[in-house]
């Protein structure tokens, strides 16, 4: 999924478009809910090396919110790392660009969007 699939498929999905918050950094794109602007996917464009690459070309990823301790143990070193310049017991950094890894990406969204979402909504759900 390159960054621009995932915008797609975010918009798609959740009705959300990013916007861009860092004044003059037009590479990283936030994604939040309406309601209470809070974040739930952060895509940026990171040199290799601060995954752990042997190389520092530029690579993109998507940092999302997980259960505290998942990320810990679903970090596989190849296509989810821990977050890249956030919080590592809430976050994890996966490596766009991957078509193999697309469904897991999916997968950690959806996870991410529902515990970002205002309490007042998960109420109502099962």
């Amino acid at each position: 999924m390159t960054r621009e699939e995932l915008a797609d498929y975010i918009s798609k999905t959740y009705n959300i478009k990013f916007d861009n918050p860092f004044t003059g950094d037009f590479e990283s794109a936030v994604f939040r809910h309406p309601d209470n602007r809070k974040w739930f996917a952060i895509v940026m464009k990171v040199s290799a090396d601060k995954l752990g690459f042997p190389d520092d070309n530029d690579i993109d990823i998507v940092n999302v919110k997980v259960e505290p301790d998942m990320a810990e143990y679903i970090a596989d070193g190849s296509s989810i790392f821990p977050a890249y310049h956030m919080n590592k017991k809430h976050w994890v950094t996966l490596l766009l660009g991957n078509p193999a890894s697309d469904e897991k990406i999916k997968s950690l969204l959806d996870i991410s969007y529902n515990l970002t979402e205002n309490s007042k909504n998960k109420k109502g759900k099962k």
